[in-house]
């Protein structure tokens, strides 16, 4: 009998758990799947504080992609009855459907239809997000603000930045200098710990997309038409979108659970430390249990590597990758995050809007705070996100997040000094009083964004040599050095699976993921 092939997969984030559920589903190659951290979904799993559940950064389950929306459907069915908030709300954002099984009040695995409702807090205000030409808008800026705004804009259509050589260039370029300054300088500064004119635009086109003022002028118009297609709408617009019960983690647990049922394995606790090769291919991987110390090699017939580029080449025999790529991979830079959790009674904040909301709280899936006195960067109301990720004692539960470098000051204070700190900052800015805090948590999760700075410029030079190993697959945000979206990391990995079943050994489609300000369909 003919051994079956095996594909080593490093890391069991969406990437990765997709790569190994694609290659069981299409092919007969058994994934090995090995995972440092203790739990699957990589900087899109659920943390369990004390039975309130803590989403990383946030994940919104939207894409233009219907092989990405298939996978998730497939794993989770979409709600037809209504959550626990639908219910107090008299609200129906799912379409209901009769003798429907996929009801969030009588089983987990289901997502949710979420509202997407996202605002800046600046100058002790609200705005939306993205930024609308709205009376709102125009009255909480002010006249004066306002008007500098519009000659701003005007000016650079008209005479726009060339070359466009920095994050500052592309955010002027599209929404004019004294807009940039206003609500997005402050904020991506606090992202990336350097200024905007230091950035490449690349991050501006992965993240933003097309979105531009025109563009937001066209959603307000078009957003009150009936027949207004989801997938002609940008990204950073949608509306509404899909949100696993328990957390983005609870789908990527269920993957995991998938990938051994069908016959591969996954690993915990297991950090990459070694690849042998064989030429230009990976022959084995070696892995460390980080509990016991012992190594376990394990023989490749492919690779996948969601790992960050910078450790994935450190793992490599250091007399076959040329100087000049293990520069470029060794300079690659890196922003972490922290996020503390805040459980409290109520919160000071009301719902002014015409949203109506349980308890009346503020509507927002996110908060971003542009307020340049305090050092959080985003607010996260996980209430909003499910009312299911909220503990048994109840109340608010927020997530305060922080950007920082693994090893700063910020990242080396204790827990108990960053829960406090994120305490007095929603004391600060008017959003809770510190008498309400239930109970706190905190947690890090480094290498959450590859930096566009550092020695990005080189990095086509750390990918020619991954290209050249010919069963060596690139895929995920830290794989691919790209600050994708899951449903980007997703494509990776399927793109991935493609050119092996294709026996295709240019990797240049898995590249083309997320470069363009439309993403890549397939039905």
């Amino acid at each position: 009998m003919t051994e079956k092939r095996t594909a080593v997969i490093i890391g069991a984030g969406p990437a990765g758990l997709t790569a190994a559920l694609e290659l069981l589903r299409r092919t007969g190659i058994r994934p090995v799947v090995l995972e440092q951290d203790v739990q699957p979904g990589g900087i899109s799993r659920t943390v369990n504080c004390n039975g309130n559940r803590l989403d990383i950064g946030g994940h919104r389950f939207f894409t233009k992609s219907g092989r990405v929306q298939d996978f998730w459907l497939k794993l989770f069915p979409l709600q037809c009855a209504p959550a626990k908030d639908d219910l107090l709300l008299g609200r129906a954002l799912f379409e209901p459907k009769p003798g429907c099984a996929a009801d969030p009040e009588k089983m987990d695995a289901v997502m949710l239809m979420r509202n997407r409702i996202s605002r800046i807090l600046f100058l002790q205000k609200f705005f939306d997000y993205p930024v609308r030409l709205s009376i709102a808008t125009l009255r909480g800026l002010g006249f004066y603000r306002t008007f500098k705004i519009g000659l701003s804009y005007l000016k650079y259509s008209a005479f726009p930045v060339k070359p466009e050589k920095s994050l500052e260039d592309f955010f002027t370029n599209r929404f004019g200098r004294e807009l940039y300054r206003t609500f997005f300088m402050d904020y991506t500064e606090k992202v990336w710990g350097v200024p905007c004119s230091g950035i490449k635009p690349e991050w501006g086109a992965q993240r933003v997309k097309g979105l531009s003022v025109w563009k937001a002028i066209q959603h307000a118009l078009m957003s009150g038409l009936p027949g207004a297609k989801k997938r002609q709408v940008e990204t950073s617009l949608i509306d509404r979108f899909m949100y696993p019960k328990l957390g983005p983690g609870q789908l990527w647990e269920r993957a995991a659970e998938q990938v051994r049922e069908l016959g591969g394995e996954v690993h915990y606790n297991s950090r990459v430390v070694r690849l042998e090769c064989d030429g230009r291919r990976v022959a084995s991987v070696s892995a460390r249990d980080k509990a016991s110390g012992s190594e376990t090699s394990y023989k490749a017939d492919f690779v996948f590597s969601s790992m960050p580029v910078r450790d994935l080449f450190a793992a490599f025999p250091r007399e076959i990758v040329p100087e000049g790529a293990r520069a470029a991979a060794a300079g690659l830079q890196y922003r972490d995050f922290i996020t503390a959790g805040v459980l409290l009674k109520k919160l000071k904040l009301r719902n002014n809007t015409s949203i109506k909301t349980v308890d009346g709280i503020v509507p927002d899936s996110w908060i971003y705070i542009q307020e340049n006195y305090v050092k959080m960067g985003r607010l996260q109301v996980f209430n909003n996100w499910s009312p299911y990720l909220v503990g048994p004692k109840g109340g608010v539960w927020l997530g305060a997040e922080y950007f920082c470098n693994e090893g700063d000051s910020f990242w080396n204070m204790a827990d108990e000094e960053i829960a406090r700190l994120a305490v007095s900052e929603l004391e600060k800015m008017n959003i809770a009083a510190s008498a309400e805090v239930l109970e706190t948590a905190v947690v890090r999760s480094p290498k959450a964004y590859p930096a566009y700075f550092g020695t990005y410029d080189d990095f086509s030079r750390a990918r020619s040599f991954t290209d050249g190993v010919e069963n060596l697959y690139l895929v995920g945000r830290n794989g691919m050095h790209r600050y994708n979206n899951q449903d980007h990391s997703m494509l990776s990995a399927m793109t991935a699976v493609d050119n092996i079943i294709a026996g295709r050994t240019d990797k240049g489609k898995i590249w083309e993921v997320n470069t363009e300000q439309e993403y890549h369909e397939s039905k």
